[in-house]
């Protein structure tokens, strides 16, 4: 598995393509927190919600970006059959896709603590919810590793780097936005609503962010990451 994981890292890196969805991911990020309009300095007081109201929006395109070429380049480039003369399970191919393509996000996301340290000093009274900020970047954690569970998933079905991209995309933006905007439908409000908004991913994703760490939530999460790289694990006997 850990042969698998490094060969993704160096894959992702050896290349700028890698470098440069990293350094766009965290420009968009300082842009719009620091320069543009609405930025957190127009608050009044010390947070990061704005930047984790944003990032789930930008991981949208980040992570599919990173996951598109895991499968989809082995399948295109027939060396799928050579890996598979490894002595390797089906699980450890999958496990170590989805673990190296998991910690080129999180190298992504370790610089964006930056931000919390510079608000921390810029405060002039009580300084950022230390408490909140945690719970924060763990519901950004959670998040982050179902699209990539996802992204794995879907760069499974196909030999086409960009098709994986694309059907990633439109998949993480369902399962993340899709169930809150269907719970809003007339007719559902005061029954069913609430139900249908917490079978998607946003819901436990705010709930987590509040900073109370519920069992529910991460249950949630595991449950969708486990089901993805099943159904990975059930595509790859296909072939």
């Amino acid at each position: 598995m850990w042969a698998v994981c490094k060969k993704e890292l160096r894959q992702f890196f050896s290349s700028l393509t890698g470098y440069i969805a990293i350094i766009v991911f965290l420009l968009a990020n300082g842009l719009v927190l620091f320069v543009f309009n609405d930025n957190i300095f127009d608050f009044g007081y010390a947070t990061l919600d704005r930047f984790f109201q944003l990032a789930p929006w930008i991981l949208l395109l980040l992570i599919p970006a990173i996951t598109m070429r895991s499968f989809a380049d082995e399948f295109r480039g027939g060396t799928f059959e050579l890996l598979q003369t490894r002595p390797l399970t089906r699980w450890q191919i999958v496990s170590g896709k989805y673990l190296g393509s998991l910690i080129v996000v999180l190298i992504a996301l370790l610089p964006t603590i930056v931000y919390f340290f510079s608000i921390q000093q810029l405060s002039s009274n009580e300084g950022i919810d230390t408490g909140a900020t945690i719970g924060s970047y763990i519901g950004l954690f959670f998040l982050a590793a179902v699209f990539t569970a996802i992204g794995i998933c879907t760069s499974s079905f196909t030999s086409n780097a960009v098709v994986a991209f694309i059907i990633s995309l439109i998949a993480c933006a369902l399962l993340y936005y899709g169930f809150n905007a269907i719970s809003r439908l007339p007719g559902l409000e005061g029954g069913a609503d609430y139900y249908i908004e917490m079978a998607g991913i946003d819901f436990h994703y705010s709930s987590i962010s509040r900073g109370v760490i519920d069992t529910r939530d991460v249950v949630y999460f595991l449950s969708v990451i486990f089901l993805f790289l099943t159904i990975t694990h059930r595509n790859l006997l296909k072939r």
